[in-house]
């Protein structure tokens, strides 16, 4: 009893970084806007005209559609197998095991986490109907600190699975632009998501971020709960049964016949896919592929067009800021890569790196560039050729430098609230609700991701790319 009177300095310290939270921070559209001055002055500073900086920006404002339509069938195909009736199961099943709302946050960071090594649009779509299955079940729990745990996934590890698109974009020579081919050369996943360092990294993130999460929940006295935030979460929807209407078109869209042939034949194409790769399985896993991927999933466990349209609609809401936001931020890329500031930035850290500091400037680096620009696979491409070249120069290891980037860019997602909108959507919160515990794991996140980038740079031999 006493140490819910008296909470310890986390606990603390997470209900005042909420409460400040919920007073200052923004709505995520802000951040977008945000970033698009942000640099628009960065570049009038380096000497840009700001007409050519305004043209360049506006040239690439379509410029992430395709990107932007494969986030939002992550979004979809997540959600259409997270909503199946065989997942709700399974997530009513884990909803079980907690005992406590402290245990409770502390499995949807694991939960989050572990499912974010598979792909990061599962991972929030399960976090967040995880949460919910568990804050109609448990009294007291805080809804702030539970969701907070659920976006852990996307904050803390998701890059260091298989959804990463530097580690992917490295493993496969027709992916790789052929100006950067020549420093790097093929990086193979087992230099970067299956090396030892990074599985090591992996766990220790993850550890830290559960005993974190656990730690800083505060008492049933001080929690705020779904109902508090005036969340209703008996709206799920019903799982639709069979009807037993005659009519042929009724019949045809609860039948289930349709469907498994479209599943049929979507499988053998993927399991050629995987087959036919040049450079082995794992090369095929592009976003492309994973969203087919989830989608014949979602597709064979709902069964029937009926319900499978059905996940797809309640789905859509949570894509609209995604969709509004990316636009934006296609802004701050063209501002950046069709201006000299791209370049000037790359002779700058060639210039102020050693062998000493690189492994930490590359972080540093990383995680900067990823405030402003939200897509993995693009900074990457940005970043890779000047980073790379300088790891050459230093001798250190290419693929521990690709999961420097990795582990460095998740960290302004914690902060980001572009990440939390899927999320967000089916909480039905807002980003100021959650965002003071994710400041809580990115205090302990950064030092933390920094001094690991550093220690295994130092224990991984340098070996010369091969092109």
């Amino acid at each position: 009893m006493k140490a819910e009177e008296k909470p310890g300095f986390l606990v603390r310290s997470g209900l005042a970084l909420a409460a400040s939270s919920e007073r200052w921070f923004p709505d995520p559209l802000v951040f977008a806007f945000l970033g698009v001055v942000v640099v628009f002055g960065l570049g009038v500073l380096a000497g840009e005209r700001p007409g050519n900086l305004a043209i360049q920006g506006g040239k690439a404002f379509w410029s992430l559609v395709p990107f932007t339509m494969q986030m939002v069938m992550i979004i979809i195909g997540g959600y259409v197998v997270a909503s199946a009736p065989l997942a709700r199961r399974a997530i009513e099943a884990l909803a079980r095991l907690p005992r406590s709302p402290r245990g409770a946050v502390a499995w949807v960071a694991l939960v989050s986490m572990l499912t974010s090594l598979v792909s990061w649009g599962l991972s929030l779509v399960f976090s967040g109907l995880y949460v919910r299955a568990l804050a109609r079940r448990m009294k007291g729990l805080d809804y702030r600190a539970a969701g907070a745990a659920g976006y852990l996934g996307v904050g803390a590890v998701w890059a260091m699975g298989l959804s990463s698109s530097a580690a992917m974009m490295m493993a496969t020579k027709s992916a790789i632009p052929p100006s950067l081919y020549r420093i790097s050369g093929l990086i193979p996943l087992t230099e970067t998501l299956f090396l030892w360092p990074s599985l090591v990294t992996t766990v220790i993130l993850i550890v830290a971020s559960v005993l974190l999460a656990w730690a800083s929940v505060p008492p049933p006295a001080s929690a705020r709960t779904a109902e508090s935030f005036g969340v209703n979460l008996d709206d799920e929807e019903p799982v639709e049964t069979p009807g037993t209407s005659t009519r042929p078109a009724d019949r045809l869209d609860e039948s289930r016949i349709l469907p498994s042939l479209v599943v049929a034949l979507l499988v053998v194409y993927l399991v050629d896919l995987f087959r036919s790769s040049p450079t082995g399985a794992l090369a095929a896993l592009d976003l492309g592929t994973y969203n087919l991927i989830f989608l014949t999933a979602g597709l064979a466990l709902h069964g029937s067009p009926r319900r499978f349209a059905a996940a797809v609609a309640r789905c859509v809401p949570a894509t609209a800021g995604v969709l509004i936001q990316y636009p934006f931020y296609a802004v701050v890329f063209g501002m950046i890569v069709g201006t000299s500031l791209a370049d000037r930035l790359a002779k700058l850290f060639v210039a102020v790196s050693t062998p000493g500091s690189y492994p930490v400037l590359v972080a540093l680096y990383s995680t900067m560039l990823g405030a402003v620009i939200p897509s993995a696979g693009s900074r990457w491409v940005i970043e890779a050729p000047y980073v790379l070249e300088a790891a050459n120069v230093h001798h250190v290891h290419l693929g521990w430098v690709v999961q420097i980037y990795n582990a460095s860019e998740a960290l302004p997602n914690l902060v980001n609230p572009f990440w939390m909108l899927p999320l967000l959507g089916i909480l039905k919160l807002k980003a100021r609700d959650l965002v003071g515990y994710s400041v809580l794991q990115l205090v302990v996140h950064v030092p933390l991701v920094y001094g690991l980038c550093w220690l295994f740079a130092r224990s991984i031999p340098w070996v010369a790319p091969t092109p």
